[in-house]
């Protein structure tokens, strides 16, 4: 399963390349939303995983962009700081599956995975 990440703190984002390599994926980063299109128009992923708060292009506009002008139902778990409701009703009415607030526990981001790929 190919998944693509979207985070802009270096220690995040590998710390769950290191983890979702570890459980046999293959991880794409992205540490910004203008790298992530330019991997969004040019590769296929399975499912992606994105913060909300990322330089150029936000995680919504992103997840927008994913289900609107991609067409793609491609998974899309989020993974914020942002714990206001607005922003979480937002990503859901936007197309997102599912949503994390940060701090969270790794095991639990790889359950919600397999979780996601099952349906």
């Amino acid at each position: 399963m190919r998944i693509l990440v979207i985070e802009d703190e270096t220690m995040v984002l590998k710390s769950i390349e290191f983890k979702l390599k570890k459980e046999g994926f293959e991880v794409i980063t992205a540490p910004d939303g203008k790298i992530a299109l330019e991997l969004l128009n040019s590769e296929a992923f399975d499912m992606v995983v994105t913060d909300l708060m990322i330089p150029y292009y936000s995680g919504l506009e992103l997840i927008s962009y994913i289900r609107n002008e991609l067409k793609s139902k491609v998974p899309i778990i989020v993974l914020s700081v942002i714990g206001q409701e607005t922003s979480i009703m937002e990503a859901f009415k936007l197309g997102a599956n599912d949503y994390m607030t940060k701090p969270f526990i790794p095991n639990e981001l790889i359950f919600r995975i397999h979780k996601e790929a099952l349906k």
